[in-house]
């Protein structure tokens, strides 16, 4: 399951979602519980949307979901398999290409 957002999280989301307007509420009356999957699957209108929407982040927000992604905290398997290659590639661009090993291998992912 998901977790409560922090500060960090909600900083994230509000970068990525602005249309959201600082709401981080489903709609179904709980919050939403991961950040990348409601951008990927509510916000984002085309993969080239989720990703501009992640360049937006700086270095240390991408490193800081791929941390989260690495202790389950956030998920990126349910999203649009180009939305997921999108998030490891910016991972690769951004930190390192051993942090995508990493998340991957973590993950199970081949590719």
């Amino acid at each position: 399951m998901g977790r409560t957002f922090s500060d960090m999280d909600k900083r994230i989301f509000d970068k990525l979602a602005p249309e959201a307007r600082g709401s981080i509420d489903s709609g179904a009356g709980h919050p939403f519980p991961f950040i990348l999957r409601p951008i990927s699957h509510r916000f984002a209108e085309s993969g080239e949307d989720f990703r501009e929407r992640l360049s937006r982040l700086e270095n240390e927000e991408i490193e800081y979901l791929a941390d989260l992604v690495l202790q389950n905290k956030e998920e990126i398997t349910s999203l649009d398999e180009e939305d997921m290659e999108s998030f490891l590639e910016l991972v690769e661009e951004k930190i390192s290409f051993d942090k995508k090993r990493e998340i991957t291998h973590h993950l199970g992912i081949v590719g």
